[in-house]
This record gives C-alpha cells, structure tokens and sequence, in this order.
C-alpha cells in the first residue's frame, strides 16, 4: 500500500502563506518576533515562514533553531545550558530572545512532548516575551496539554498511521503523507 498525499506541495504553499498572515494579525506586525524552528524540518518550516513575512512586511525577521533532543522526558541525559547534541548547539539565536515574541515551529503535533521538551530548551536561552506554536499539521493524539496557536492543516489518524512532512530544502519535495504500518520508505515521521 502506497502512502496516502495529505498535502500537495501546493497546499504546503498556501499553507504557510496563512500561518504567516495569522502571526502577522496576531502579533500586530513583525517587530522583535523571532521565529524558531524545531530541527529539522520544523527550521525549514520557519525559514519558509520568514521568507513569507518578508515578502508581506518588506522586513527581515530572526530565525532561530532548537533541538530538544537531550530535554525529551525519555532521554534524561545531562540538562545544563546549551547542551552539545550531534556536534550541534541545543539552541542557535541570532539575537537574545529576551521580552520578545517567539513562535515555535514544528512540522507535526502529535503528543505534545517534543513541544515541552522544545519549549524546556528555550527557556534555557532566555525569557521570551511570549511564545506561540506553530505546526504545519495537527494530527492529534496528544499526551499533554499543549495546543498550537497557528495549524496548517488537522489531520485526525490512527495512533498507528505515521505523518511524513516532506520539504525540499531536506526532502526534494513538498509533501504531507501519512503511512500505514508496514508501508516502506518512512524515512522521516512524526515525533
């Protein structure tokens, strides 16, 4: 059985256009907002949502990158400051995240803890005025109480399916799957 498109790379297009108007609306423009991605594809996500803002705004905005690896809730190696994860900082900034909006970006919601465990990681950085989350698809399924603020798309599946967001920045294409147990080729799935 093949996987099934969810998301055309069209829909991704249009997609993030939205969310990228909705963080303008609801922030009231783009002054100090940092955008942060979750690695991998949650970057390539706000990279794209930037360029987005960009082109609305005719203003740059900050992109940051976070990996939470070694703050997940199932990995409870050392967890002071900026951890070395994979030869990588946990968190780069270009600017000091202190008092300023930040939206937090990722591909697929699913349980919630790679948010905390994101979230964990920021906190580390500095104290951000506020934070938002935003997430190309909502698949539900969640283990804690954590929402997005922004959705691309909900996408109710069986706790069994997996969701694949394919970018081409990483992927060579743009895409939303969902596979089915036994389905080969899931090289990349949700969290």
């Amino acid at each position: 059985m093949k996987p099934r498109v969810v998301m055309t790379s069209e829909d991704v297009r249009r997609a993030l256009a939205r969310i990228a108007h909705e963080i303008l609306e609801r922030n009231k423009g783009a002054d100090g907002l940092v955008l942060v991605g979750i690695e991998t594809r949650g970057v390539c996500m706000a990279e794209r949502l930037a360029a987005d803002i960009e082109r609305f705004e005719q203003r740059s905005v900050a992109v940051g990158a976070i990996n939470p690896e070694n703050y997940r809730d199932d990995n409870r190696g050392a967890r002071s400051g900026l951890l070395k994860t994979g030869g990588g900082k946990a968190a780069q900034m270009p600017v000091d995240i202190d008092g300023r909006p930040v939206v937090l970006v990722d591909d697929v919601l699913y349980t919630g803890r790679t948010v905390r465990a994101a979230l964990d990681a920021l906190m580390d950085v500095g104290r951000a005025g506020r934070v938002q989350l935003a997430a190309l698809i909502d698949r539900g399924h969640r283990e804690l109480p954590i929402r997005p603020d922004y959705v691309g798309k909900n996408i109710p599946t069986a706790s069994e399916e997996r969701v694949m967001v394919r970018f081409s920045e990483v992927d060579g294409e743009d895409a939303a799957l969902i596979i089915r147990p036994g389905i080969e080729g899931a090289a990349h799935s949700d969290a």
